[in-house]
Formats: structure tokens, C-alpha cells, sequence
């Protein structure tokens, strides 16, 4: 349990669906999202609710795509990056379906997944769907300034994702979940809210490195090793940090903040992020690869860093964790 959790009953991912803003639909992969905004706003008064809407966009989309209903599903895990998840409370509410609030930061997507899997796989399930989403205007409002503020973005930080993703985990479908790690809290001292690269790259440098420490697999046998969200400056950390152990992801490492954004085109800074990011990257692109036979075995890690605007403004560094998630279609 410490490290590689196998999965001797292996969930395979039915069905998934993807729900986006403006700029994702505008960038690198935006014709592959299943559903998009033009405004962000879903035609909702607030982004609060907007962000609530996309995850019921997410859900219904899942299931609909799985031919499925409320009565087929078992559980809802169910997170995102608002105060007490409000986010999921409110998006889910009117499905009849018992539900589950996690919180992970950008981990969640991973979080989810890896929970899911282990109930699915000790049978105490046998259909179930986790979700998670962000919103830029919400999470600015929450953890920075509201957007009338105008305040400027340092060239570290991170652009929060407007996006939602939604996987039904049970026994069809051409990928399955193989293995799940996760993560510890890992706290270096940074205190920058605009450097969150920097703070969650120590976790997944931590959670890999107990990865191929107790494997069968090497780096070499993935075809893809996707984290999210670290963005450009924690991406390079993680390679360089890496490296200097002996382990080398240079060629099979992509970062869903980078995937999802044109950096220089679209002033994204040091790329994407949020609880969003990863899940919109995994179910509007990933899985279509690993279904389609492009990709045969990725290594999804999802990483969060679990502040709060309480704790930053009382001067305090910033926790991380990052969960390891082994997809093979």
C-alpha cells in the first residue's frame, strides 16, 4: 500500500467526456474536447455556477456516451478547487446518485481515478463515475484577485483551466486503470503562489522515483509519461532532478499544462493548471489515444498543491502530492 497498489480486478474506463472554455477550445487540442463555451459562462449569472454547470455537462455527456443512466451508477467521486467544493455539491445535486467531495488541488483528476479503482477493484463497486473541474474567473476570485483588479501575472505563473473531465470506471471499455501510487505531502518551503511548478514538482519527483524504484516497468515501456499540472517551470525541475537520480523521462514526458496551451500565442506564461487541466487533457486527448492504439501504456500522475488563501496570507509554504495513475489500452 505504501507504493504499487496492482490491480488484480482492473477497472477498464467505459466512457469519458470533456468540457471546456474559450481559450482551451483555441488551443493545441481544442478540436478534441467534446463540449465548449464560447463566454465561459454556460449561460449561467456566475462563474461559481458556471463551473458547477460544466460538471454536470461532464457527467450527463459520460453517460450518455456509455449509454447509461443514474441507476447504473454505484458511486460519485466528485472534486475542485472551490471552497468546500462547491463546484461538485452544487454541479451534481440532482443526480440520484451517492455521492463522494474529494479534494486533491490539480491532483484530483488522478485522486478520483486511483480511489475509483481500488473500489471497483475490491468489488464494493461495480460502476462508478469520478469527475472534477476548474474555472479561471472562480479560482482567480478565490485565490488572487478578481478579475476587475487587473493585477499583472509574473512570468511563473500558471493560467487556470476552464474545463471539466468525467470517466465511468466498470468492466467495458478499452482502457484499463493496471496499478495506482499514492502520493505523499511533500513541503520544500516554497511560499509563491505564482510558482506553483516549483512547489509540486518535489511530489511527483517523489512519487516516480518510488514508482520505477518497486516495478517490473522501466520509463522505456511507457509510451507516454504525462503529468499535470506542473506547467514549464516545473516540468523542467522534475527532468533535471530526475536525471540527476538516474532517471531519465526526457523523451516520454509531457505536461498536460503545456499540452493544453500555446504558451507564446496565447500569454499562458508557464502554461495551464487547476483541477481542470488534467482532466480535460486525459478524457479530450489522452484516452482517445490509448483507444485508438497510438499510445499502449501511459503513466498518468496528477499534482495538486494544497494550499489555501488562509494559510498564504498567514506567510505559509505550500504542500504538494502527486498520485500515479498506470493506463494501459
Amino acid at each position: 500500500m505504501r507504493d504499487i497498489i496492482k490491480l488484480e480486478n482492473a477497472p477498464r474506463i467505459s466512457s469519458y467526456y470533456s468540457v471546456v472554455g474559450s481559450h482551451e477550445r483555441n488551443g493545441p487540442l481544442g478540436d478534441r474536447f467534446d463540449e465548449f463555451s464560447l463566454d465561459d459562462k454556460f449561460e449561467k449569472d456566475s462563474w461559481e455556477k458556471s463551473e458547477s454547470e460544466m460538471q454536470r455537462l461532464a457527467v450527463v455527456g459520460a453517460l450518455k456516451k456509455g449509454d447509461l443512466k443514474d441507476t447504473d451508477i454505484d458511486l460519485l467521486l466528485a472534486g475542485d478547487l472551490l471552497n468546500q467544493c462547491v463546484g461538485s455539491n452544487y454541479g451534481l445535486v440532482d443526480f440520484d446518485i451517492p455521492y463522494v467531495g474529494l479534494y486533491g488541488a490539480c491532483s484530483t483528476c488522478a485522486l478520483g481515478l486511483a480511489l475509483g479503482a481500488l473500489l471497483y477493484n475490491s468489488g464494493s463497486c461495480k460502476r462508478l463515475v469520478s469527475v472534477t473541474s476548474s474555472h479561471f474567473c472562480a479560482s482567480e476570485r478565490q485565490f488572487r484577485f478578481p478579475l476587475e483588479y487587473g493585477g499583472q501575472r509574473t512570468p511563473t505563473s500558471q493560467w487556470t483551466v476552464t474545463g471539466s473531465g468525467a470517466f465511468v470506471l466498470g468492466n467495458e471499455g478499452k482502457v484499463s486503470i493496471k496499478e495506482i501510487v499514492f502520493g505523499k505531502s511533500v513541503d520544500m518551503g516554497i511560499n509563491d503562489i505564482n510558482n506553483m511548478g516549483a512547489a509540486m514538482a518535489p511530489a511527483c519527483i517523489d512519487t516516480i522515483k518510488r514508482y520505477f524504484s518497486n516495478s517490473d516497468y522501466s520509463v522505456e515501456d511507457f509510451d507516454l509519461i504525462a503529468t499535470g499540472d506542473l506547467g514549464y517551470e516545473g516540468s523542467k525541475i522534475l527532468r533535471d532532478l530526475l536525471l540527476s537520480e538516474g532517471i531519465d523521462i526526457r523523451k516520454s514526458h509531457d505536461d498536460c499544462g503545456l499540452m493544453i496551451y500555446d504558451r507564446k500565442r496565447q500569454d499562458k506564461h508557464a502554461g495551464g493548471s487547476g483541477c481542470g487541466c488534467s482532466a480535460s487533457v486525459l478524457a479530450g486527448d489522452i484516452m482517445k489515444r490509448l483507444e485508438a492504439g497510438e499510445l499502449k501504456r501511459v503513466l498518468f500522475i496528477g499534482t495538486g498543491a494544497l494550499m489555501s488563501p488562509l494559510t498564504l496570507y498567514q506567510g505559509g509554504s505550500i504542500p504538494a502530492v502527486a498520485h500515479l495513475v498506470h493506463l494501459e489500452g
